[in-house]
């Protein structure tokens, strides 16, 4: 048995194992979840991928079953490192190794748990305009975040295996980024909508299945006279799975310019998207304060693009996975403080 497979296998034991907790502990709780558990459970899974981290830090090459310099050269190139190996020091080889792969993991982690924000704000607009009760937030985001665990794995190795075999998929990926941070600029002061008549999500679950006009509890199905029928609450966790879909197509790409390891930026999505419920139920009630962020996150994906667009020279001019994740943290810290500093005012019309 390979210390790959086991490596594997064990970060997947690992993440099914926090999820029963997670269920067993909080879903079956009738109320919602207070700024306080938010806050240790957003605490809890930082410290976790942090010792995550300093597991890569100290053994990343049971990873690939790195085992030899050859073994090591065969990995450095298939997943682009670019690191400099020296084939008479194995040791000192698995060292820089290690470490760079431990960065890759943080700064895609970093990354990705960023980009959840924005994920964030379309979260509370779905809530809102389904008039979902905040006791059934939990449940909806729990199963929620299942799907997208499940679909990002996908997304993932999908892309790895595109990277892979063709090389100009990167460049596509960086002017998609560009593109992405030019249109969040653009439409960052605009007023989202979600009509629940007239999603589309609505109106393809109505035409194929029965659909049950009210909320029954937190129950996703119920049954009337040997009839089953789907409700309200499943429809918005059905909308957020495929708003988590849309998220990814940003989200993925934006770690693939960090490090074109599937393995890593899986375990830095995976990382990121579980903390996703813990910071949002953190966020929820004053996301609105942060009105910079998304501007932040436009000049973010910006970054990203052109760094991924300028993949050949990057290292010449010194944009390195160390100062990328100074560059990212800079833009994020940038944004927050200056949307606490200068506070969005309230319009108000004067009659």
């Amino acid at each position: 048995m390979s210390s790959e497979f086991i490596f594997i296998s064990g970060f997947i034991i690992f993440i099914l194992l926090m999820l029963a907790i997670d269920l067993g502990l909080f879903a079956k709780t009738d109320r919602p979840v207070s700024l306080k558990r938010a806050g240790i459970m957003s605490a809890a899974w930082i410290a976790l991928a942090l010792i995550f981290y300093a597991l890569i830090y100290n053994y990343g090459h049971l990873l690939h079953h790195v085992d030899s310099i050859a073994a090591l050269r065969e990995v450095n190139d298939k997943n682009f490192h670019h690191l400099t190996l020296n084939p008479n020091d194995l040791a000192g080889s698995l060292t820089l190794y290690n470490k760079n792969l431990a960065l890759e993991f943080i700064t895609g982690y970093v990354i990705e748990y960023a980009l959840s924000v924005d994920n964030i704000f379309v979260m509370v607009l779905i809530f809102t305009a389904f008039a979902v009760s905040k006791k059934h937030y939990h449940k909806v985001l729990f199963w929620g975040i299942i799907g997208a665990v499940v679909m990002r794995f996908l997304f993932i190795f999908v892309g790895a295996a595109l990277i892979g075999h063709f090389h100009w998929v990167l460049y596509l990926f960086g002017a998609f980024l560009v593109y992405t941070g030019i249109m969040m600029f653009v439409n960052r002061n605009r007023n989202e909508r979600i009509d629940p008549e007239n999603h589309t999500v609505v109106k393809f679950a109505s035409k194929y299945f029965s659909v049950h006009p009210q909320f029954a509890g937190d129950r996703f199905f119920v049954s009337i006279d040997h009839k089953k029928y789907i409700t309200p609450l499943f429809l918005v966790l059905l909308i957020i799975e495929g708003t988590d879909v849309v998220f990814a197509v940003d989200s993925i790409p934006a770690i693939f310019s960090v490090t074109k390891d599937p393995y890593i930026v899986f375990f830095s999505n995976i990382f990121a998207i579980l903390g996703l419920r813990s910071m949002f139920f953190l966020l929820v009630n004053i996301i609105d304060k942060f009105h910079y962020l998304k501007v932040g996150l436009a000049v973010l994906l910006a970054f990203i693009g052109l760094k991924m667009l300028a993949a050949d020279y990057t290292d010449r001019i010194g944009i390195t996975t160390g100062n990328s994740l100074l560059i990212i943290l800079a833009i994020l810290v940038t944004s927050i403080v200056a949307s606490l500093i200068f506070p969005k005012k309230d319009v108000r019309i004067e009659t």
